[in-house]
């Protein structure tokens, strides 16, 4: 019988794995190496809807979370696909997969990636990746405990760094 400390809910430091699936396809579009840790409740690694499957939880749990990215996302706007003549690019923006960060006149950011390079264009998208698909996100949930005082500060777990002149920690939030 679990401890009811090892429910997920609000204040519970949590790490998990994840992977994400094309519904359609049942490709693995990403996933994570690492465990992802967080405060449930403090910090919002993941989409809220995918959050609250996690709600009421328990630790060693795998759990599917059906996804519509219409609905985080919204529709996929072709207006955000960019294709310029690749002498137009710099070399280091002509790979497959690389992030471009970009500011509009009002000074708004927003991320781009490139997703085709020939030999006479670069495509980029400020789509997010999974904008118009279905996708399951597949939560595998390692840790639930008690999350301390300086972990709902920062938002999830703070490592020890090494004592260098100039190191600061910072929060999250």
């Amino acid at each position: 019988m679990a401890e009811i400390e090892d429910v997920v809910a609000d204040g519970k430091y949590v790490e998990l794995m994840y992977k994400v699936i094309d519904k359609k396809s049942g490709n693995v579009l990403t996933e994570v190496e690492f465990p992802l840790g967080y405060v449930h409740g403090v910090s919002e690694v993941l989409a809220p809807a995918v959050t609250a499957q996690l709600e009421g939880r328990l630790a060693g749990d795998v759990i599917e979370a059906p996804v519509d990215c219409n609905e985080l996302y919204g529709p996929r706007d072709e207006s955000l696909v960019i294709i310029e003549p690749i002498d137009h690019v710099p070399e280091e923006y002509r790979e497959v997969g690389t992030s471009i960060l970009m500011e509009n006149e009002k000074g708004q950011t927003k991320t781009f990636i490139v997703t085709r390079v020939d030999e006479k264009s670069v495509t980029i998208d400020g789509n997010n990746p999974l904008c118009g698909r279905e996708v399951i996100f597949r939560l595998d949930i390692k840790t639930v405990r008690d999350a301390t005082e300086e972990e709902i500060e920062y938002g999830g777990k703070v490592e020890e760094t090494p004592n260098v002149p100039g190191t600061v920690k910072v929060p999250l939030k």
